[in-house]
């Protein structure tokens, strides 16, 4: 991730969906909450909600979506989304990204 790099603010507990889009403020740092050095962190900043949230489920149901990170691998923190992908699913959420 590099600054200035937007991405989704995703809900993995309660919910499983998309509730909006962030910014990357910092890039890559050291975890501060560790000294493990393999642990490591980036720094975002809010741009805007969502006007309606996109659960997982959905994506999951739309073919479009099938090769999505998000959609592909379980147990994920962090997945790649292709521009047409984050469009889409702006859309969805009834935002322009």
């Amino acid at each position: 991730m590099k600054k200035g790099d937007l991405a989704f603010f995703y809900h993995s507990n309660e919910g499983q969906e998309i509730v909006g889009i962030t910014k990357v403020v910092r890039e890559y740092f050291q975890d501060p909450t560790t000294e493990e050095t393999a642990w490591s962190a980036v720094q975002f900043a809010p741009v805007k909600a969502l006007k309606g949230p996109v659960k997982l489920t959905t994506l999951k149901q739309d073919p479009y979506f099938a090769q999505m990170d998000l959609v592909r691998l379980g147990r994920l923190s962090v997945g790649k989304v292709s521009a047409e992908h984050f469009e889409k699913i702006c859309g969805m959420g009834g935002v322009k990204p």
